[in-house]
């Protein structure tokens, strides 16, 4: 038989027993409409939900290197969701606070203990440990946060642009004292 007929038969035969049967026809038609339709009220009783993207701040891996490391740790360990592309997010780019004063300190250590080719790297280092002790145990100075950060550097363009905050909060967070024997 050709392909057509056993076709026709079949469907010939299909509807022969579709019309001999119409409470099973019913059902057959039926039950997927009734589900079809508690679908729709569900849907129509609950919208969806529209959520903003979420753009999370980068963390750098410890092949990053220690302080890269500890500084996404210490900065993004409530995981905070920003509608915006955050700074961290640009290819090449380990962490956000390059430029901030721990890490001018850790490199100017690093350059000091590492590449000194000097006979007095230890007297070096003695004297940088005795400016920091001075600074440490100095109370009368009024250090702000503001003094660490340089403008326009990606952690204070973050404050000022990406973060939901009011500008005066930003600034007061600039602002904030910072004491050096608690850091």
């Amino acid at each position: 038989m050709a392909f057509w007929t056993q076709l026709g038969l079949l469907l010939w035969k299909n509807f022969t027993y579709r019309r001999r049967q119409t409470f099973q026809l019913l059902i057959e038609v039926s039950w997927p409409l009734f589900i079809f339709f508690i679908l729709i009220s569900v849907r129509l009783s609950y919208p969806p939900y529209e959520q903003h993207e979420c753009h999370f701040p980068n963390k750098a891996m410890p092949s990053a290197g220690t302080l890269p490391w500890i500084q996404g740790i210490i900065c993004n360990a409530n995981n905070p969701c920003f509608r915006y592309p955050t700074p961290g997010e640009s290819p090449g780019i380990v962490g956000n606070f390059n430029a901030s004063i721990v890490s001018r300190l850790f490199s100017d250590a690093r350059r000091l203990l590492l590449y000194s080719q000097q006979d007095t790297s230890i007297q070096d280092v003695q004297k940088v440990l005795g400016k920091l002790r001075k600074l440490g145990n100095s109370s009368g100075l009024d250090l702000k946060l503001r003094d660490f950060l340089i403008d326009n550097e990606t952690f204070s363009d973050f404050l000022h642009h990406n973060v939901s905050m009011p500008s005066s909060a930003v600034e007061e967070l600039l602002d904030a004292g910072v004491n050096l024997q608690q850091v």
